[in-house]
C-alpha cells in the first residue's frame, strides 16, 4: 500500500497531517505500507494527476483518500478497511 502525503510549506494543517499519518502507520504495524511525502510545489506533475485543488491531501494507492487533515481515527479506520484488518 502506498500513501502519499501532498502538502506545501506554507501550510498551517499540513503538519498535523504528517504526524497523523505517521502515528497511524506505526499502530496499525504493516510491513506492507510505504509512505511517501510530496510538496505540491516542488512536484506539480503529482498534485495535476490527481486533480488535487487543496493540501493537505492523502492519497492512498492511488485514490484521493483525504482533503485535508484527517483524525486518526478516520484514518486508522480508512487503512484498515483497506487492509481488511
Amino acid at each position: 500500500m502506498l500513501i502519499e502525503v501532498i502538502t506545501s510549506p506554507q501550510c498551517p494543517h499540513c503538519p498535523a497531517a504528517k504526524r497523523v499519518v505517521e502515528e497511524v502507520v506505526k499502530k496499525v504495524s504493516c510491513d506492507d505500507i510505504e509512505v511517501k511525502y510530496i510538496d505540491a510545489t516542488e512536484d506539480p506533475g503529482t498534485v495535476e494527476k490527481y486533480s488535487i485543488m487543496a493540501v493537505p491531501a492523502i492519497v492512498v494507492d492511488g485514490e484521493v483518500a483525504f482533503v485535508g487533515a484527517p483524525s486518526s481515527e478516520q484514518l486508522e479506520n480508512y487503512l484498515r478497511e483497506k487492509l481488511n484488518r
